[in-house]
């Protein structure tokens, strides 16, 4: 009851404040919400090939992501940063384009004007656990917050998806229908497909890490659990993949963003934590096997066509209480296991089943093949009815 009463009383000032500055003309600009930052930095870098005009971020607190060389503006959207934080909302409401990332609260009382257009670029280029509508978690929610989940949705004028498969779920997710669904692709997918970009991240990486010049990488990428905001605890052992595997591996370790590390490293030039480093797709390409579970990590990894292993150990458990994609054992392009040893058989018999994996990535990556980011700076510029010359 609390914690809504605070929503509640946050809402409407933000509204009152959208109001306010909404008497205000409208501006050619594309304004960015950032909860993650790389699909708004690829797709900016491509509007900026296709306009001039001013582009802006308002990067939330959590957001780590370097944004340099496409925007005007890089403004922090936080409440605690009062000016700051109006002079966000006063762009939110003169910008012809919204480009979000994540799902943010203060849309539900944001009802942008007729010329302007609202677009959901996600962080995730498919879904293994459920999200919006089809969490089970949602359903325990109060009325109010249901209403507000839908109001959000609701703003997306687009959404875009890099397959047929993320369509139909964000259908479902959002509440949505097909025409606000657009086939672009996703934008920070582009960087797989761009040879000298990759070949310069590789050789930086091999400079800040060395020691991936000797050994194989093995990058153990687990999903987020609520109950690790407070009390992080790391499932896997590390001890028994250092005694079997630190010969011939090294193990890289990225949480994520919202969980914070207080591991003490004590496997020297064997367990890396490379939680800070910005872009997993970066790390990606010095990665020989990724461990994961419930993580979108996979559907751009599967890109490369290396081998996965998926650590289940609390499958019933999360499924029960996030819900997980159907048949979910069957469809990950990798072996499904629970413990630390099937781990290491599977490494030391190299038993990846990698035939899985490019039909995997064929369904989930089916419109992203190296011009996303374009195709989406074409839909911001498509979609305005307003003169951008």
């Amino acid at each position: 009851m609390v914690r809504e009463l605070i929503i509640f009383i946050y809402l409407l000032l933000f509204k009152i404040a959208f109001n306010f500055f909404k008497v205000f003309p409208l501006q050619i600009k594309t304004v960015c919400v950032a909860s993650f930052g790389d699909n708004i930095d690829y797709t900016t870098a491509a509007l900026k090939t296709l306009s001039d005009e001013e582009i802006i971020v308002l990067q939330e607190p959590s957001c780590h992501y370097p944004f340099n060389t496409n925007t005007s503006q890089v403004i922090p959207f936080t409440i605690g940063k009062p000016f700051s934080f109006l002079k966000s909302i006063y762009h939110l409401a003169t910008a012809t384009t919204i480009l979000v990332d994540n799902y943010f609260a203060f849309l539900s009382v944001t009802k942008f004007r007729e010329d302007s257009t609202c677009i959901q670029l996600w962080h995730a280029a498919g879904a293994i656990k459920k999200f919006g509508l089809q969490q089970p978690s949602t359903n325990d929610r109060g009325s109010i917050s249901r209403k507000r989940f839908v109001k959000v949705y609701n703003r997306f004028d687009y959404t875009i998806v890099g397959s047929e498969t993320m369509a139909a779920i964000f259908q479902k997710s959002f509440g949505l229908p097909d025409s606000r669904i657009k086939r672009t692709g996703i934008p920070r997918s582009d960087f797989f497909f761009k040879s000298t970009e990759t070949d310069n991240v590789l050789k930086k990486l091999l400079h800040r890490y060395p020691i991936i010049k000797q050994k194989k990488v093995i990058l153990y990428a687990p999903t987020f659990r609520l109950q690790e905001l407070n009390e992080f605890q790391l499932a896997i052992d590390i001890e028994q993949l250092y005694n079997s595997l630190s010969t011939d591996y090294v193990l890289f370790l990225k949480l994520h963003p919202a969980v914070t590390s207080n591991l003490t490293i004590l496997y020297k030039n064997f367990l890396y934590d490379v939680s800070d480093y910005y872009d997993i797709n970066h790390l990606l390409l010095c990665t020989d096997l990724l461990i994961t579970d419930y993580s979108s990590i996979p559907f751009e990894f599967s890109l490369l066509e290396r081998p996965m292993i998926f650590y289940a150990y609390d499958k019933e458990a999360y499924e029960g209480e996030n819900g997980l994609i159907s048949n979910y054992q069957n469809r990950m392009p990798g072996q499904v296991v629970s413990t630390t040893e099937e781990i290491i058989e599977i490494i030391k018999s190299n038993n990846y089943e990698t035939d899985r994996i490019r039909a995997f990535s064929e369904e989930w990556n089916l419109y992203s093949k190296g011009h996303s980011s374009l195709n989406v700076a074409r839909l911001i510029i498509d979609s305005r009815s307003v003169d951008t010359a």
